[in-house]
């Protein structure tokens, strides 16, 4: 049955830089640890999404809709669609004196973080610096390798795979109708999820947050 909008899968990818073939992200550890590109920091295995809900790139999460479960896809996303186009708007002239005052010591290549916007210094010359605010990717066409694992149908794996986009490993227990949340989670983030949760699972009627926490 062709994938439709709404509908939650599992998959498994390899997401490449198209031209230089290089790697920006996978959930296979066997393939980071291959290419030598393993964080042990870093969570792999298969993961679940929701179709339309972004949680991927708009140009993949597009392609998607009419493929098939349990089938193996390569597609192409450009980078209007992917990561952006370069803005070169982002391009910033940055004083020196602003790195002195983090102790840093400006170099090409370095990523730093301006007024809470991550950047990465692109030229250092004499009292400035010029800092690329462009997602890293930015202007880059990508290539997925993706298997379709299986479309997802049990509440309990959907729920969890909504959590995970704000709390690590979430706990939770469905019971008629009756989904009951045992992770801390502040209160605003509690109405947001309540009502993502009984829009995408629509035979969860009720939700209750055991544990409240005070943080925002």
């Amino acid at each position: 049955m062709p994938l439709k909008n709404k509908d939650f899968i599992e998959i498994e990818f390899v997401a490449r830089i198209k031209g230089t073939n290089q790697i920006f992200d996978l959930t296979s550890e066997e393939i980071a640890k291959k290419e030598k590109i393993h964080y042990s920091t870093a969570t792999y295995g298969p993961t679940i999404i929701c179709l339309g809900e972004n949680q991927v790139i708009k140009g993949l999460d597009q392609s998607l809709i009419g493929k098939e479960p349990k089938k193996e896809y390569k597609i192409e996303v450009s980078a209007e669609n992917a990561f952006g186009k370069k803005d070169p708007k982002l391009l910033k002239l940055i004083p020196l004196r602003i790195f002195k005052k983090q102790n840093i010591q400006p170099y090409p290549g370095l990523q730093v973080n301006i007024d809470n916007l991550i950047g990465t210094i692109r030229t250092v010359s004499s009292g400035r610096s010029i800092v690329d605010f462009n997602h890293p990717l930015a202007g880059h066409d990508v290539v997925y390798e993706i298997k379709i694992n299986k479309l997802v149908t049990n509440d309990t794996e959907k729920v969890n795979s909504i959590l995970k986009f704000f709390i690590k490993n979430p706990k939770s227990s469905i019971k008629e109708n009756k989904l009951t949340i045992d992770s801390e989670i502040p209160k605003p983030l509690q109405e947001i999820l309540e009502k993502k949760i009984k829009e995408l699972i629509p035979k969860i009627k009720e939700i209750k947050f055991a544990k409240t926490t005070n943080k925002t």
